[in-house]
């Protein structure tokens, strides 16, 4: 159903308008009649059994009283009384209702019901709903303040939704400041049935919305979010900040990927899927909402900068450097032009330093030369509050130049005191201005960003012929005798089925089978530890590489099994894996961690040892393309030593693409697995393939399966 009618009501009912100024129902109601919803024939119902009269408007006892059809009810009572209102609005087939009431899911077990109780009703009628414990709704172009804020906020460009509703009233004030205009803001509080998605679908097409503005605490449904986000980013730029992204509460984790994985890693793996801009901080958040909504797009990443002081053009290039940009080197036509028009000590080069001394005729003079350079992407004008400095007059300077042309023109008046005249100015003409030159840095870098992800087309998702039967066989065995823990002896049949290349192996139970296996390979043998209780065998001591005869075999099983029994006592050992020495080659982790939100987290990076010590991984969220993989061979730091270093070759970085893509595939087939560990996989130089040469798996315990083949045992999930 679509959501125009919580935006262009042309009846609104509000359940709980009361008479007293302290009150809610009060504050709602003197919003929607000050705030101009009356013109042009809309018509406003006071809901109030006990009032004859509202705000001049007539109440009615019930939304079933009112003569006419209502598109919306804004309902704001004791929350006990909320689900007999939705009722009710559903007996008048009211489309939309806000609940504001606060006292549902947020209050505990008790208002979670009742929340559960909404969700039905609302199904029942066909009542869409926003909230329950909301601030309401605006949309600055009906006009329309459906919500208890103070005041209503300047229209503009911009559509926000926030989950927290105490932080929209301080987003309202200072928009009301002049900071931000906006189009839309929804207060989405417990979204109860109205969610970001489904807010984004509908802002995607909405004319008067140029950028989309989210603060998110949490997205339940992760993968439908980026598949939605993926869509609405290329049509225009949807820009996020995401509150609680540390570690603390985060569940206990028994691989090296889940140790390395958490929120913070999969909220930034999905925005950039799907092409969400990521904001670190509300600043950050209003800033890119300006240049967004303001400027013009961002073309390609040359900039060039006007300054009248030498000391902030320096810091505006290092701000431009680190934000991964480049300085505009002008045509040489240009730099001559400039030389001779500007003083003698001027600086005709990026950045071009037109002297503190310099009124707005003299900073013309040089914007319009460097505007004018086909070299040029982007300028960034720097103002210094100086002695002969005309503020004001080089504020329509700005304006008037950045009108002429098709590339942005950022302005950086620095001060306060002196320069807000200029400042207001260039608000007043919807030109944003930044304080300093490292915030014109990162807006620029985020609309560089975006420009990237717009040249991107939308994933394809490969798959690969595979034999999930055998996987599904290791993994009911596993179930069936009560363990989650799948190690390398039984992870061999998993990374055959998903054509994973391995060395050649087997399980022997004593050390005379072992000393056979081995001969049988050929020396050099490796052994390990089998047991599923047992994960990271190094750490008992489970591991011996390079036996070079039965001898070695003989003692190795002796010692291997010894320590492992003394370690782990309660651990149940099969006995040792004979696996035959491959050549060494450059170890790399190929991993998955489930996310609760988002499902899984693949991650790739240096193997071996060190993986923990240096954590230099990148993440994607399956499913991804065979590009987004080969991305994620670039972005680990150490990416240089895929392209070969001191005289060593470039590894197949086709095999490595491959194996992150098949799996991707693997824990979107099994959503039981938890925790995926291969590590080391082992990749030799271009075109010579790799080898995963151990593998570790853990499974949800709500998927135990009682020995016996009956329902499975709900244990919750993996500790």
């Amino acid at each position: 159903m679509s959501l125009s009618a919580f935006f262009a009501p042309e009846a609104i009912a509000v359940i709980g308008a009361s008479t007293d100024p302290e009150k809610l129902g009060y504050a709602v109601l003197d919003n929607l009649v000050n705030g101009g919803y009356l013109a042009d024939g809309r018509r406003l119902y006071p809901i109030n059994p006990k009032a004859g009269k509202i705000l001049g408007l007539r109440a009615y006892a019930s939304v079933v009283d009112v003569p006419d059809p209502i598109d919306m009810a804004v309902i704001v009572i004791p929350y006990r009384l909320v689900p007999d209102a939705l009722r009710t609005c559903g007996e008048k087939r009211i489309p939309a209702a806000i609940v504001i009431s606060a006292g549902f899911r947020e209050a505990g077990m008790e208002g979670l019901e009742r929340e559960q109780e909404l969700i039905e009703i609302g199904k029942t009628y066909g009542i869409r709903l926003i909230g329950p414990n909301c601030l309401g709704v605006i949309d600055t172009i009906t006009p329309m303040n459906a919500s208890f804020s103070a005041g209503m906020p300047p229209s503009g460009p911009m559509a926000f939704m926030s989950q927290s509703g105490a932080l929209g009233t301080a987003i309202l004030d200072w928009a009301q400041a002049g900071r931000l205009g906006l189009s839309r803001f929804v207060s989405l509080g417990n979204k109860a049935d109205v969610s970001e998605i489904d807010l984004l679908r509908y802002w995607q097409d909405d004319p008067v919305s140029r950028v989309i503005l989210m603060y998110v605490e949490g997205l339940p449904d992760g993968q439908e979010f980026i598949r939605v986000a993926r869509e609405v980013s290329k049509k225009k730029p949807v820009v996020a900040v995401k509150s609680g992204i540390t570690q603390a509460g985060s569940r206990a984790v028994s691989s090296h990927t889940g140790s390395l994985a958490g929120s913070e890693q999969a909220y930034q793996a999905a925005f950039r899927q799907a092409g969400v801009v990521r904001a670190d901080s509300m600043e950050d958040l209003f800033d890119y909402a300006r240049a967004f909504g303001y400027l013009k797009p961002l073309g390609g990443d040359r900039i060039a900068i006007v300054t009248n002081a030498g000391g902030p053009g320096i810091l505006a290039t290092d701000a431009i450097e680190r934000a991964g940009l480049s300085m505009a080197r002008f045509n040489p036509e240009r730099i001559l032009t400039l030389k001779q028009g500007l003083p003698d000590a001027a600086s005709a080069a990026n950045p071009v330093d037109v002297l503190g001394d310099a009124r707005a005729d003299r900073f013309r003079f040089a914007l319009e030369q460097v505007v004018t350079d086909d070299h040029v992407d982007a300028v960034l004008v720097i103002l210094t509050p100086q002695a002969m400095t005309q503020i004001e007059e080089t504020a329509q300077v700005v304006i008037e130049i950045s009108s002429q042309v098709n590339i942005p023109v950022l302005a950086c008046f620095m001060g306060e005191a002196r320069v807000e005249a200029g400042a207001r100015i260039l608000r007043a003409h919807d030109l944003p201005n930044f304080s300093f030159p490292e915030q014109a840095g990162l807006v620029l870098k985020a609309m560089s960003q975006y420009r990237q992800s717009l040249s991107e087309p939308l994933p394809e998702f490969e798959t690969f012929e595979v034999d999930r039967s055998a996987v599904r066989r290791t993994f009911d065995r596993a179930l069936g005798e009560g363990r989650v823990t799948i190690g390398d002896a039984e992870a061999r049949a998993i990374l055959t089925a998903y054509g994973l290349g391995i060395p050649a192996s087997e399980l022997a139970e004593n050390p005379d089978r072992a000393v056979e296996m081995a001969a049988a390979m050929g020396y050099p043998v490796v052994l390990k530890i089998a047991s599923p209780d047992i994960l990271h065998k190094t750490d008992v001591g489970g591991v011996k590489v390079g036996l070079e005869n039965g001898d070695d075999v003989r003692d190795a099983f002796d010692l291997i099994t010894y320590r492992a029994g003394r370690y782990v006592p309660e651990a149940r050992l099969w006995g040792c894996l004979v696996q035959k020495m491959v050549p060494p080659g450059l170890e790399i982790l190929i991993g998955m961690n489930r996310d609760p939100q988002f499902g899984p987290l693949v991650t790739f990076g240096l193997g071996g040892i060190y993986v923990e010590t240096l954590k230099d991984v990148a993440f994607r969220l399956a499913p991804f393309s065979r590009g987004e993989a080969e991305i994620m061979l670039s972005e680990i730091r150490t990416h240089a030593l895929l392209d070969g270093v001191r005289g060593k070759p470039a590894v197949d970085k086709g095999v490595l693409v491959d194996t992150l893509l098949r799996i991707g595939q693997l824990v979107q087939d099994f959503p039981e697995i938890a925790e995926l560990d291969i590590n080391p996989f082992v990749v030799y130089e271009a075109g010579q393939g790799g080898i995963a040469i151990d593998m570790r798996l853990v499974l949800t315990k709500s998927e135990i399966r009682a020995t016996d083949g009956t329902d499975p045992i709900p244990t919750g999930s993996v500790a």
